[in-house]
């Protein structure tokens, strides 16, 4: 039985998300998941449509002695997975417990008592601070699994962490290491991301993951829908990365389903304009020759001079309208067919009236 502590004194960085979609990708591999919710805002109780005041008990009353972890269980609609809920009451747990012995053991007390055999994987998600309830989860681990944001002030947290868990291994749990640093809520386009994966990764090295969790609107939703990505969107990207993350969990990161996410994919590549001193626009990216492949509509949208650089072919297919807004120098080049312009009407105003001898027969007589 593993257990994992999903820690970040941060908030908003992914550890609700972590703990419930990374506990069902492992439920769905076949492995028997136990998440607790020992953050008292409760939303990984809510996110899985727990309800922690009509639970039998709940990680409160586990902490206070008053139930095991098997009477505070609940059992989801994933097969594997089950919570142990949080309660408002756990806000008020570290004072109650502050003059007690041994108060930062009571979680660690509390899952010995399981069977080995009981779960494969048990994942804590910790509240944004490091008070008695992080100690708590901190001091049951065997490991710590760090989210990180990719910004500048998550990445300054990570130092202050690394300190907490070195003390809490120096003095409450040897046996207490880092897992894995998690880069979440990636934008895979911006340059603030990446560097701040090279800065993590040039500090703590392997300790990263290879797995990035990328920014995806469905993620966000399935709170929402009291369930997990898996149940909400299977092919959405927030699935793939969490299914990529348990895979690299257990050791078979390289399978074909962790592929798509291994990595951050380069921003694609666009064509830039710079203006030179001759007053000319020009193309700093080579010319690519599928560019008269574009249909009617785009071409008609680029700037002019672009155009002027499309081949002949490609410019006979413009829009009358946008032949039309060339220089007079690219309707040259045009084929003569093309470089007609079309009948137009004059205005009404301009228009000479009819004489009134050849005034049309259906107008009545004046």
């Amino acid at each position: 039985m593993r257990i994992v502590a999903i820690l970040n004194q941060k908030g908003g960085v992914g550890k609700t998300t972590t703990a419930v979609n990374l506990g069902a990708a492992l439920a769905l591999r076949g492995r028997k998941v136990l998440l607790i919710d020992a953050d008292p805002q409760g939303n990984l109780s809510d996110h899985l449509g727990v309800d922690p005041l009509e639970a039998p008990a709940s990680v409160y009353d586990v902490l206070l002695g008053e139930a095991t972890v098997d009477e505070a269980t609940v059992a989801t609609s994933t097969p594997g997975l089950g919570v142990v809920p949080s309660h408002p009451d756990l806000a008020a747990a570290e004072q109650e417990l502050a003059g007690e012995l041994g108060r930062e053991l009571r979680l660690r007390k509390a899952l010995r008592a399981l069977p080995a055999d009981r779960y494969d994987w048990v994942l804590i998600d910790c509240p944004p601070s490091l008070g008695l309830l992080s100690l708590n989860a901190m001091a049951a681990a065997g490991s710590v699994l760090i989210t990180v944001q990719t910004e500048y002030f998550a990445m300054r947290g990570l130092g202050q962490l690394d300190r907490i868990v070195h003390m809490v291994r120096e003095h409450v749990n040897p046996e207490l290491e880092i897992l894995g640093i998690l880069p979440t809520l990636v934008n895979p386009v911006t340059k603030l991301a990446r560097e701040v994966i090279q800065e993590v990764r040039a500090h703590y090295g392997e300790r990263v993951f290879a797995t990035r969790i990328r920014q995806n609107v469905r993620l966000a939703e399935a709170p929402g829908y009291q369930d997990h990505i898996f149940a909400y969107e299977p092919g959405s990207a927030g699935a793939e990365d969490y299914a990529a993350l348990a895979a690299e969990l257990e050791g078979d990161a390289s399978s074909e389903d962790a592929t798509p996410s291994r990595s951050i994919p380069a921003p694609r590549a666009m064509t830039t304009w710079e203006m030179t001193p001759s007053r000319t626009w020009r193309a700093t990216a080579p010319w690519c020759p599928s560019r008269r492949r574009l249909p009617r509509t785009a071409r008609s949208h680029l700037p002019q001079t672009a155009r002027s650089h499309l081949p002949q072919t490609a410019r006979s297919h413009l829009p009358q309208t946008a032949r039309s807004l060339l220089p007079r120098t690219a309707r040259s080049l045009l084929p003569q067919t093309a470089r007609r312009r079309p009948w137009r009407p004059r205005p009404c105003a301009q228009r000479q009236p009819w004489p009134r001898s050849r005034a049309p027969s259906c107008y009545p007589p004046t």
